[in-house]
């Protein structure tokens, strides 16, 4: 196990955080990512997908979206065989530190409710489930 370091995707990569994602991260109940829609989010802040990674191979991700008002995390995700080190936790700590850079006061991560493995992760970093919003969504272009 070599050293983990964490930085921003490259556009190079994004195939490789697709095929990640198919293995690491939770995909019940939500649409199937896309190299276009990751395409998108890399034109559009390409800072925003922080990668760990050890050596060549990526071992987790989170995706730190701030929209100018509010700051929101996506696809946190350790592969199976490296969790329990505290990569996630590392993960969003640069998020929160990129969040506070922008001057975001907030954020927000989407976890399903029953995604128990996930939920454990959140608490430990200060996260609380927020009982009095749900969320609210409609597929776009169906």
């Amino acid at each position: 196990m070599g050293d983990v370091i964490l930085r921003a995707a490259t556009v190079a990569e994004l195939p490789a955080v697709l095929a990640f994602w198919r293995s690491a991260a939770e995909n019940e109940s939500r649409p199937v990512d896309t190299g276009a829609a990751v395409e998108a989010l890399f034109r559009r802040d390409p800072e925003a997908l922080i990668l760990a990674v050890d050596g060549a191979e990526i071992v987790g991700t989170v995706i730190a979206g701030w929209d100018g008002w509010r700051c929101h995390l996506y696809r946190l995700a350790v592969a199976p065989h490296r969790r329990r080190e505290g990569l996630g936790g590392r993960l969003v700590t640069a998020a929160e530190e990129r969040f506070t850079s922008f001057g975001g006061t907030r954020t927000d991560a989407m976890v399903l409710d029953g995604n128990i493995v996930a939920h454990g992760i959140w608490a430990a970093h200060g996260y609380r489930r927020q009982d009095d919003w749900s969320r609210w969504v409609k597929p776009l272009g169906q």
